[in-house]
This record gives C-alpha cells, structure tokens and sequence, in this order.
C-alpha cells in the first residue's frame, strides 16, 4: 500500500521540481537586463506649453484630452514613481509607447517616432470626427508591458 501511493506522488514531485527549476533559471542565459524595467506607478501628459492634460496615478484620474476637429495635439508622456514623481527616460533605454482601444473614427491617437536629438516620449492625437472616444497607453519593454494605463485616457472632440 505504501509503495502505491509513492509510486502515484512521483510523477507529480518530478513536475514539481522540474518547474522550480526552470522558473529559478528560466532568464539565467539570456542578455536582458531585468533592472531596466520602468516601475510606473502612473503618468502625465503634459502639452506643448509643458501645462498637464491629463493625469493617472495609482488608478485615480484628473483631466481629459480636448481639441477641436482637424486640430493636432502633441502631448508628452511623462511616467511617475511610486512617489508621484517623474521618472527620468534614460537615452539607451529601449521603452517605447503603445496605444489601444482607440475609436479612429473620433479621433487618430499616433506614437511621435523617436528622432537622435528628441528622446522624449510623446503621442499625436488628431480630431477627425465630433464625439468622445478613449485610449489605453502602455509602456513596452522587449514586446512586454512594463506599465499599462489602469484607466482609457479620456478624448473629446469638439
């Protein structure tokens, strides 16, 4: 009796261990830095004259992004710490935007192409339509999300 009931455990405690060592030495060989992982808490965008649209921060939102039909809005993306503060983009670091669940109809929302002299992280959005869309952000570090946005960011067209 004794020896059935190891004999039923064994497959499952090779499965065990088997899966705690991959785990352990899963990232062991390859060249990604796990320190360079942005740990956002939130984000801003900020508008040309550097005045905040738009604000999440642990879930809590303030603002909304507003422009008129045909307008372009460049807005700068801004991610914060655990503390609320802005946290410094590193030139060799290898972030870039994403954006989700737009309606392109109301309006396009576009990732601004990083150029040598202009690191910073920023978004287009053009009205197309009068109405109300949203848009989820994320920051993508080697085809993960390091931060996504817990709420749409809000978008009206006027």
């Amino acid at each position: 009796m004794q020896f059935l009931f190891l004999r039923a455990m064994k497959p499952h405690v090779i499965f065990l261990l088997t899966s705690m060592i991959l785990f352990t030495v899963g990232c062991e060989g390859d060249d990604h830095d796990h320190d360079e992982h942005t740990d956002a808490d939130g984000f801003i965008l900020e508008d040309g004259s550097g005045t905040e649209v738009y604000r999440e921060f642990e879930g809590a939102v303030e603002g909304a992004v507003n422009l008129s039909v045909g307008d372009t809005l460049e807005l700068s993306v801004h991610f914060l710490d655990h503390d609320g503060n802005e946290i410094e983009h590193e030139e060799e670091e290898k972030d870039e935007l994403s954006v989700s669940e737009n309606d392109s109809n109301v309006a396009v929302v576009e990732i601004e192409e990083h150029e040598e002299e202009h690191h910073e992280m920023a978004i287009h959005v053009i009205g197309v339509n009068v109405g109300s869309t949203s848009f989820k952000l994320q920051l993508m570090h080697d085809g993960h999300a390091d931060y996504t946005s817990t709420n749409n960011v809000a978008l009206i067209v006027n």
